[in-house]
Formats: structure tokens, sequence, C-alpha cells
């Protein structure tokens, strides 16, 4: 893709909208963009389709995806993001536009690594089969020969001479359904996964596929596509790396939060330190719980955990002044005493408040920062428990915290599935006794937001934190934070802000 001003990008639509390239409103991918955006409009498409496939997992995961639920609430994601819909599928030149960008875009961000790639991959397919299932039977047998997957249909005498083997072969088929339905004669390496499933009739070297089969075909193909393009952009990234303007903006994209910016302190001083061990147990996401106890039991956390904790704790609150005063009595409780403590480890602190050095505020860390860099090591308690714990591991802290064993079962299958965020929420709605957290979880001082708005009936944290454990369902007062909030653009200038404060953290 090629970048200008607005003033090019809008000569090149006067010039011709380019509709010929759209003529369905589904497509393979296969050809990449070559109009000139800015860069803009570059990141505000990727946020969207970011936002749209972050969405796509947890309905996923929610519901059945052939539900009417699921159906209508992604059908209300795509409408609100202005990405191609059912009542779009005949013409809508600027959502097709937006989607065939907005996909290379996040193609070049998550082929970089093979878990980035998986993720894409996935929800890339799921947005794929719902869409095309909800293409009339006109426009997919349109969409098919767009795609030259134009597969010979039988005719009538050959389904009548084979009515029997595709009453025996095809799962809920009779004679009546036989003859109304079209069967299309494809090649068995096409039908491999229905061959397994001993859902279709084989003769010949071909599988004789019901229409209302067609599609496992069409996802098998674009499966192999997407797959072998994830591959081949891989292996173009160096030449990609070197453009100064698009690496910084792919990273992010990469490593992307898409929720409000907790950059901004709303509770500063409404915290109290005396409150925080009550706050870990009541309303830490597990991540910053397992940092905080292991703060408290070894009095001292490595820079990793320093960095992640210590921004999470700004984040709920602390001021500067509380921060220095939490740190400083745990370390000299340890092997750390008050004049290192003052000549080392207080600076760190205040250059992450935005005192010292570049005078940067930092920014909290969100949940894909925390999943996607820097993996912990041998003494090291920073990361994510659902991400970077051996399965056994996690199932022992989940019961220390008398998670119930079907809770934890839950948790343990989303993190098999690598739906860590997901397995997140599974633990809030566990520890909060609810059943449905109502929102999308992208951020741990998000969980702690949400989790004192539950406890304390919908309104923000107090100065007394009620330690009574009552739990209270959320009134219909209360707004629920998600990941269609206000992007947080601001968030481009988190990891250039990060290499500064790295720094600063490197003693142990």
């Amino acid at each position: 893709m090629e970048f200008s001003s607005r003033a090019r990008q809008r000569h090149a639509r006067l010039a011709g909208d380019r509709r010929e390239q759209y003529p369905h409103s589904l497509q393979f991918y296969l050809e990449p963009p070559t109009e000139s955006i800015s860069l803009v409009e570059f990141e505000s498409f990727a946020i969207d389709r970011l936002r749209l496939l972050k969405v796509v997992e947890n309905l996923g995961v929610s519901y059945v995806r052939s539900s009417d639920a699921y159906k209508a609430k992604l059908e209300a994601e795509l409408r609100k993001l202005k990405f191609p819909y059912r009542a779009l599928a005949e013409d809508d030149y600027e959502a097709r536009r937006k989607d065939h960008i907005s996909h290379f875009i996040l193609r070049l961000a998550y082929c970089q690594s093979e878990d980035l790639r998986r993720w894409f991959l996935q929800q890339e397919m799921d947005l794929f089969r719902y869409r095309f299932n909800e293409l009339t039977e006109n426009l997919m047998q349109k969409f098919l020969e767009h795609v030259n997957l134009s597969f010979e249909a039988i005719g009538e005498d050959l389904k009548n001479q084979l009515a029997n083997e595709l009453i025996a072969s095809t799962p809920g088929f009779t004679l009546p359904k036989v003859k109304e339905q079209m069967f299309y004669k494809v090649g068995l390496a096409d039908a491999v996964d229905l061959f397994r499933a001993r859902r279709v009739f084989i003769k010949d070297g071909f599988a004789f596929v019901p229409f209302k089969e067609i599609d496992v075909i069409v996802l098998n193909n674009y499966r192999t596509k997407l797959s072998k393009a994830l591959a081949l952009t891989a292996r173009s990234l160096p030449s990609i790396q070197s453009d100064e303007r698009l690496q910084p903006l792919l990273n992010h994209l990469s490593h992307s939060y898409v929720g409000p910016d907790y950059s901004i302190q709303k509770n500063t001083g409404k915290i109290s330190l005396e409150q925080i061990d009550a706050l870990s147990v009541k309303s830490f996401p597990l991540c910053m719980r397992q940092l905080h106890r292991a703060l408290r039991e070894s009095h001292h956390l490595r820079h990793g955990g320093r960095m992640q904790y210590g921004l999470f704790l700004k984040g709920i609150g602390l001021t500067l002044e509380q921060a220095l005063e939490f740190w400083k009595k745990e370390f000299i409780r340890g092997k750390v005493d008050a004049d290192k403590f003052d000549k080392g480890y207080a600076y760190s602190i205040r250059h992450s408040y935005g005192k010292e050095g570049k005078r940067t505020d930092y920014t909290p860390y969100s949940c894909m920062k925390i999943i996607m860099s820097n993996p912990p090591s041998q003494g090291d308690y920073h990361g994510c428990p659902f991400r970077h714990s051996d399965p056994e591991l996690l199932k022992q802290k989940l019961q220390s915290y008398k998670i119930p064993p079907s809770g934890i079962a839950q948790v343990l299958e989303l993190v098999k599935g690598m739906h860590y965020q997901l397995a997140c929420q599974k633990y809030f709605e566990l520890t909060h006794d609810i059943d449905d957290i109502g929102f999308s979880l992208n951020h741990p001082n998000q969980y702690f937001t949400e989790s004192q708005k539950l406890l304390n009936g919908g309104r923000e944290p107090k100065k007394e934190f009620n330690n009574s454990g009552n739990f209270q369902q959320k009134n219909n007062s209360q707004e629920s934070i998600n990941s269609s909030s206000t992007p947080a653009s601001s968030n481009e200038k988190a990891d250039t802000e990060l290499e500064g404060l790295e720094a600063y953290f490197t003693e142990d």
C-alpha cells in the first residue's frame, strides 16, 4: 500500500472509486490493496477490524456459532463498525473497501509470530464462516464463481441413480430432501473433513456434497490460502520493518488494546495503602493478585514485576507519595535498606509518574501487552497466569483461591484454547458470583474498575473499602466498560514510553 496526504486521497477518490475491485461483499483477500491512504485511516481501519475480531473471539466462546444470539450480536457489531453485513450484501463500496484494506493491515501486524498467526487465522475463519452462511443461495453461487470454486453440479438422472447411497451417506437426508437439494461433485482432497466425519458419499475419487455442506469446502479452501499468505507475509517482514512509519504502528497493533485509556487517573488518592491487601483479594485480576502476594511474601519484585504492578497501582489511584511509601515499606522488610531504596528504586518510581527523565506519564499495561511481551523467567512473577503458568500450577492456584472444580475446569478449557482474556473473564465471574460479566475484558485496570462498581453497587471506589465481602448485582445505572469504547489512540506512545522506563527498572 502507498500512503499520502488527505488531499491526494480525495483526488484518488475523484479519479474513480474502484468499485470494480469488489464485485462481491465477500472475498478471499487474494490481491492486496494498491490505493493510497493516510496513516490516520490506516490506523483507524486496523483498530476497527481488531475490535471486530475480538468480538468474534468473545462470541465464539460465549455462544453457539449457529445460534440466533450469536448472529444477532455479530451483525450488530458489523453494522456499528461499518463492515459488510447481510443487508449490504449486494452493494456497499465503502464497507467492502474498509474490509479489504483492514484485513491486509492486520495480516501485516499478525504474521510476526506463530501465536499471532494462529489467533488471526482462527478469528478470520469464524468471521468468514458467519458472513458466507448469511448469503442467499444466489449470492453464494456468485461468490463460488468469483473465487473459482465452481464445482460441477450433478444432473437429476445421476442424483436419482445414487439416491439410496446419498440418503445413507448424508446425515439427516431423506428421499424428498435429496430430490430438492443440489449436489456437487467435489474432488476428495477438497472434502477431506466431510469424508472423515462420514457426511458425504464417495465414489471414484469424488465426494458428492450437498449444497448445505459446501461451506466446509469453501472454509477449507480459505484456510489454506490464508495460512500460506500469512507465511509469505512473514517472510517479507524485513522490508516492511525498514519503513519507519509502518513498523511502530504494526508493533502497536499486534499488542493492541482498544479500550479506555487508564493513563488518566480518575481515582487518585481514593485508595489508601491499608486497603491494598483486601483489594488484592476482592478486586485484583489474577496477574496482579499474584504479584501482590509475591511482593508480600518475598518483599521484593524483579524489574518486570515492578513495572507491571507499579503501573497498575498507579492506574487504580495510588499517588506518587503513596507509591513511594508502599514500595519502600515493603522493600526495607527484605534485603534493601532505606538508603539503597532512596538512591535507586525511588527514582524509577518518580520516573514512572512522569516526574523524572523525559517527564512522560506512563500507561498501565493492557492485557495484550502483558500476554504478548516480556514472558517471565525463573524467579519472575509478572506476565499473565493464564498464558504463562503451567496448567497444573494454575489449577493449584485457583484451588487455593477457593474456585469450585467446575469453574476451574471451565477456566482450563479456555486456556487450552488459548483464550487467555476470556479465561480471566471467567475468573471474574467465578470470584464475583455472577453468570455473565457483561463486557469484554481487555485491561487489568478495567477488571479492577468493574469489580469495584459491582461491589459498590455501581459507584466508583470509596475512601473506605467495604470488607464485608457481600457481593451486589449490577444495577441498571452501571455503564460497563467494553471493547467498543473510544480507542486509546494515545496508547501508540506506550511502546516508546516503556523503552525509557525499562532502563530504570533493571536493578534487581
